[in-house]
């Protein structure tokens, strides 16, 4: 809360006074130090969300984005008082602060430095936090794996990778060379407690004596994570300051697996320490899903079945597994994309208003949603598999062409699926998720199709396929961000010729610089031990306990998947399970759309 922050000028020294009462692993943000709470403020007033990454430029905003000073108290004055009397606490702390400062440190440890993930997402993102100036002064990053490396040979492969904002290109080299130089290498066995043993004493040499905060990200496959948590917690973890893990999906395969893992690592971490990252909840369309509806009047009393017909989460790519045939056999679409993904998104919109923006009541709310779900039905899914297809003179292979895929292989690549959520707000509304590969788009978009117009004047206008007069909002994640809303319009002229129109934000157009990758925002998050955007063990329990029975009875019952060619729409059996629910896919000829 704003109450514990306190400002300090730009050209105060770097470190923080911490007192007792934030021992539970509470980060403060660079350039912010704690005071002990002295005024109560009613729960009306905004929570504050205080991040601001460019050093010399201190800025408070509250959750929606506007200076404090724009929030009002219930008298119409404006409450700019609050920053006032912070002021004032920052001059009685002067003494506090100035008599026990204490300098941490921040180290990052990528767990799995060599492989594909780390070099294309992780170092990317961990280069471009610094280079925003959103990292502390004293950080250093070491990369660990099995592979024999040098510190050198860390930075030469990974410098391959790092790239600029566009808007700030003048000094790029400079801060690559900087960022570069506080990499480091530590090779060792997963699963030794020595070799971790030996990454704890380089770490303590480069943290120099400071309160050590450490943060590791376990970009490994699932089947190792205990063994580098066990290992990491019990020879390498921090001293004196925080310890957090940042685990990659799959978080198991089942809801039996998926408890295991929770279960394991419990032994070691607590839950507070466990940051469960899915990437896409850090895109940027889908954290303003909450902002769209919860600060415009214009659309949360229209968020509920009353005017909702039905909503679709769809995500396509145009390329098949390529590389991944060994791995994405084990798993399949479902596991891959639905049951996290899409399923995450899914909460997200559909949850009721939470009491506050606090990570805790946000995934409060999710975990409510997620146990309203009525029981997936077989007969409510589609499962596909792409096969191989000639066009234009170029052959494209079939998923099971993949030589570490088997021949008979029945894992779908493709699978649609009806959902709902029986709750007062959303009974009877069919949530319809489909994801697969090899199609012949690549998107990833939330379609919201509002229900028809009661005795609409001009329906004659639409002849009888009142689906062209549906009112759609659509958040595109990728590619080329945007918001759009689809609504008739009359065509200019003499006549009554309508038409449907989009009121577009097409984000390169409204906001020309470049939007960061999920990944930084997660990282950026789990260093500041914000969990809004993370899974906590309840939420993935839910969404396990909503695929697990379906995939049992997918896998026994070998159900095979129906066959639809490489760079096509997908399965027809798509269609016909949209037709079951009068609900036409909202991406079918809207190729070009703003």
């Amino acid at each position: 809360m704003f109450m514990d922050c306190q400002f300090r000028t730009p050209s105060s020294p770097a470190a923080a006074f911490v007192p007792s009462s934030l021992n539970n692993g509470t980060i403060l943000p660079r350039g912010f130090v704690s005071s002990p709470r002295r005024t109560h403020f009613p729960s009306w007033v905004s929570q504050i969300s205080v991040r601001n990454c460019v050093s010399g430029h201190l800025q408070l905003k509250s959750s929606n984005g506007h200076p404090l000073n724009a929030v009002f108290l219930p008298d119409g004055s404006p409450g700019s008082s609050l920053f006032n009397e912070q002021i004032a606490l920052q001059e009685e702390e002067k003494s506090v602060l100035d008599s026990g400062k204490v300098q941490s440190t921040l180290s990052i440890t990528v767990v799995g430095a060599s492989g594909d993930l780390a070099k294309k997402k992780i170092f990317p993102a961990l280069f471009a936090l610094y280079y925003e100036d959103c990292l502390p002064e004293d950080f250093t990053v070491l990369g660990y794996a099995r592979t024999s490396m040098t510190d050198e040979q860390l930075r030469t492969m990974i410098s391959k990778t790092l790239t600029c904002r566009i808007d700030k290109r003048a000094n790029c080299e400079d801060k690559m060379d900087e960022f570069l130089k506080r990499c480091f290498y530590h090779s060792g066995q997963y699963s030794s407690e020595e070799d971790f043993a030996e990454l704890d004493r380089k770490l303590k040499e480069k943290e120099d004596g400071k309160v050590s905060n450490r943060l590791f990200y376990l970009s490994i496959p699932p089947n190792i994570f205990v063994d580098v948590v066990k290992c990491a917690s019990q020879r390498a973890s921090s001293e004196s300051g925080w310890t957090r893990v940042i685990v990659e999906k799959p978080f198991g395969r089942d809801s039996d697996s998926s408890g295991e893992l929770t279960r394991s690592l419990k032994k070691y971490l607590t839950e507070d320490q466990i940051f469960r990252i899915d990437h896409y909840l850090g895109k940027e369309l889908v954290e303003n899903l909450s902002v769209l509806r919860f600060s415009n009047l214009v659309f949360e009393p229209l968020w509920s079945r009353s005017y909702i017909r039905n909503v679709q989460l769809i995500f396509s790519e145009d390329f098949g597994t390529e590389g991944r045939g060994g791995y994405f056999d084990n798993y399949g679409i479902i596991r891959d994309i639905m049951q996290n993904h899409l399923l995450q998104i899914l909460a997200l919109f559909a949850m009721e208003t939470p009491v506050s923006l606090d990570a805790e009541d946000i995934r409060n709310e999710k975990v409510k949603v997620l146990k309203s779900m009525r029981p997936l039905q077989l007969e409510d899914v589609v499962v596909g598999q792409y096969k191989g297809h000639s066009k234009g003179g170029k052959s494209y292979p079939a998923y099971t062409d993949d030589p570490t895929v088997p021949n008979d292989s029945i894992t779908p690549t493709f699978a649609a699926a009806a959902i709902f959520v029986d709750n007062a707000r959303w009974d009877g509304v069919p949530f319809l998720m489909k994801a697969g590969k090899a199609l012949h788009t690549r998107r990833a978009e939330i379609r919201v199709q509002f229900r028809h117009v009661p005795g609409n004047l001009y329906k004659r206008s639409f002849g009888t396929d009142l689906d062209k007069a549906t009112n759609e909002l659509v958040l595109r994640v990728q590619p080329d961000e945007a918001i759009y809303l689809k609504i008739n319009n009359k065509v200019p002229g003499l006549g009554m010729r309508l038409d449907r129109s989009d009121l577009n934000l097409l984000y390169r157009s409204r906001y020309p610089s470049e939007i960061p990758d999920a990944y930084e925002r997660l990282l950026l998050d789990a260093v500041e031990g914000e969990r809004r955007l993370f899974i906590r063990s309840d939420e993935l329990d839910a969404a396990w306990s909503l695929f697990t029975p379906l995939l049992k009875e997918l896998e026994e019952k070998k159900i095979a998947p129906e066959l639809y060619p490489y760079g096509s729409r997908g399965p027809v059996g798509a269609h016909y399970l949209a037709a079951k629910y009068n609900v036409r896919w909202g991406d079918l000829g809207e190729d070009r759309e703003p």
